[in-house]
């Protein structure tokens, strides 16, 4: 139990600066928990090009994003709305190999 909010507690340092980039984002309260390469490692799932993210619609990764789900904690007071668009962006971007 203890390594497990260790580890949630590692995907998720400090609050990125307001201008950064999606990709920014990403590598600042993403990478460690879903790879830096979108991959997915041990705690997160993959979420770059043929994950079953890639098959979500916008609205879904948004509200996973804010809302948290299973052992994803929320970003609701991390992330303010134009950076969750801009981290969603991204996703996108490396899902269709950009």
């Amino acid at each position: 139990m203890v390594i497990a909010v260790l580890s949630l507690a590692a995907c998720s340092l400090g609050r990125p600066a307001d201008d950064a980039t999606g990709e920014e984002i990403y590598a600042q309260l993403c990478a460690r928990c879903h790879g830096a390469d979108l991959g997915g490692v041990a705690v997160g799932p993959a979420l770059g090009p043929g994950s079953d993210s890639a098959g979500e619609t916008d609205e879904f990764l948004r509200f996973t994003i804010v809302k948290g789900r299973g052992r994803m904690p929320s970003f609701e007071q991390t992330l303010d709305d134009a950076q969750v668009d801009r981290l969603i962006d991204y996703i996108r971007e490396v899902q269709q190999g950009g």
